[in-house]
């Protein structure tokens, strides 16, 4: 990985496919790199080796306006820090996707998700009025809105009570599902990882299939 015109040898080897329909989990202590592996699949770091294919374009041979314009396209991503932009309504948040992707019918499109979310009487609400949960689910509608082909969540549930934490994935899995989503999440909760197709262990800067 590049950082800031040095590398930094955090990843060995690393390889990993994943298909639509998949969920994968990513799994390890702390410091170990998963963030950032999850970073690079997305496009967002540079590996200083190696290619990602993302929906078969090679992220490698994109610069960094071509690897935004394919997240764009083919990627949503959930944070255990929700990222909802304060300024904007949920709805708007919900929206903007849409709208930057040129959608005449993003209004009604963010809509119908959010209510899909539970979030119908919520739409006019800014993140500082809607608790941890609700703003997650407001995360959740903006990511799954375009359909995507790939959806990274890292500690989806980091940030929120364990029942509200269960409500959440719940509700991630059953709109992967509809949507036939490829899921790949950073988790360090063990029951989130476990509804996972697959579960991989990075350790050492090394991921490995774990059989648990």
């Amino acid at each position: 990985m590049d950082y800031h015109g040095q590398t930094l040898d955090i990843l060995h080897d690393v390889s990993l496919a994943v298909r639509g329909g998949e969920s994968v989990a990513i799994v390890g202590a702390s410091g170990s790199g998963k963030s950032t592996l999850l970073a690079i699949l997305a496009g967002l770091d540079s590996a200083s080796s190696g290619d990602v294919a993302l929906a078969g374009q090679s992220l490698t041979a994109l610069d960094e306006d071509g690897r935004a314009l394919l997240r764009r396209r083919h990627v949503g991503f959930v944070f255990q820090n929700f990222q909802l932009l304060p300024q904007l309504t949920a709805l708007e948040n919900v929206m903007l996707p849409l709208e930057l992707a040129g959608r005449r019918d993003a209004r009604e499109a963010a809509t119908a998700m959010l209510q899909r979310v539970g979030l119908a009487a919520r739409l006019a609400h800014y993140p500082r009025l809607l608790s941890g949960g609700e703003q997650q689910r407001v995360a959740l509608a903006r990511a799954f809105v375009m359909r995507p082909t790939v959806l990274f969540a890292d500690e989806p549930t980091g940030n929120l009570d364990p029942a509200t934490g269960s409500q959440i994935v719940a509700l991630m899995f059953e709109l992967n599902a509809e949507a036939g989503t490829a899921l790949v999440l950073v988790t360090h909760d063990a029951e989130l990882a476990a509804r996972c197709s697959a579960i991989y262990r990075l350790e050492d800067g090394k991921l490995q299939r774990s059989a648990a």
